[in-house]
């Protein structure tokens, strides 16, 4: 193996490395809410950031929805989840979600 093989081998196994180790979130909705242009059913959902996407998997079913976001660094880690969201024509709509124990926010619908 040259030393050029070897280091694009090295560069390909350091960055999957990041992407296996995406960490994802537990949200919990109480009622129906929308996502972008989403509506979820109320459950369990583990959330995890992909890029420039939130994707929202239901624990009970397994289904996922992606959902454009910009990602927002705060200069203090957020001690737990928490959803900021509005009513909007009797729906609760996710505008933004503060990721526990990192220092990242998302604003939905970016």
């Amino acid at each position: 193996m040259t030393a050029k093989s070897l280091l694009i081998v090295s560069a390909l196994a350091l960055s999957s490395l990041g992407i296996a180790s995406a960490k994802s979130y537990d949200v919990t909705l109480l009622a129906p809410a929308m996502a972008g242009t989403n509506e979820l059913k109320p459950g369990v959902y583990k959330v995890k950031i992909e890029g420039s996407q939130a994707v929202f998997t239901d624990v009970q079913d397994g289904k996922s929805v992606r959902v454009p976001v910009k990602v927002e660094n705060n200069p203090k880690k957020f001690g737990y989840t928490e959803l900021e969201t509005a009513n909007q024509n009797g729906m609760d709509t996710i505008r933004a979600i503060e990721l526990g124990d990192s220092n990242t926010r998302i604003t939905l619908g970016q």
